[in-house]
């Protein structure tokens, strides 16, 4: 997108969005099992935890909740806190995209809402206009949406096979991941809706 290249970024997405809508299938094998067998080897997957995942912290400073607090939760070795630390200094995927319409003319102001809003709304009322701007903007909804899914999927998953246990990461556990459902990649995206 920082290129300009709305296509290849779109066409990226579809795969993002097919990893997502795998990662969302994959919990239903976890829900055939008894908790009672799940514990067997609970112990097994720690740390596998997103507290310690250095992929899904990726994802989530790539995709815009870049948070350095979450590098002090995370046992690094040097080159992955060195990715981290540089990906917290990148551009996120909200950046490129406003970046691909500022140089379509189409501004993304970015210290007024409003303006934003006004942006995104244009795409909205003149999509055909606008068409790569703006189905690149409903991918970006998508991978939004599908990450959505897969915390609320999960947290249910804990719910069933824990309880209320602490997490295999250290975390409170279920409790911690409901914190987690209101986050949002591109709370502009959303917000719009309301004004179509």
């Amino acid at each position: 997108m920082l290129a300009g290249d709305a296509h290849g970024a779109h066409h990226l997405l579809g795969r993002v969005h097919a990893i997502e809508r795998v990662m969302i299938e994959q919990v239903p094998v976890i829900e055939t099992m008894a908790p009672q067998d799940f514990l067997l080897f609970r112990a097994n997957l720690a740390p596998a935890s997103g507290f310690q995942s250095v992929q899904f912290r990726a994802i989530e400073f790539i995709s815009g909740l870049q948070d350095k607090r979450y590098l002090e939760r995370l046992s690094l070795d040097s080159d992955e806190r060195h990715m981290l630390e540089a990906l917290l200094g990148e551009p996120t995927l909200w950046d490129a995209f406003c970046a691909l319409l500022d140089k379509r003319g189409l501004p993304m102001p970015v210290d007024d809402p409003a303006g934003r809003r006004s942006t995104l709304l244009l795409l909205a009322r003149n999509r055909r206009d606008y068409p790569e701007e703006f189905y690149l903007a409903e991918a970006l909804l998508t991978h939004d949406e599908l990450f959505s899914l897969w915390r609320q999927r999960h947290v249910l998953m804990v719910e069933r096979q824990i309880g209320s246990k602490t997490g295999t990461g250290g975390s409170t556990g279920a409790s911690y991941l409901k914190t987690t459902l209101d986050k949002k990649f591109f709370p502009e995206l959303w917000d719009v809706r309301s004004y179509l």
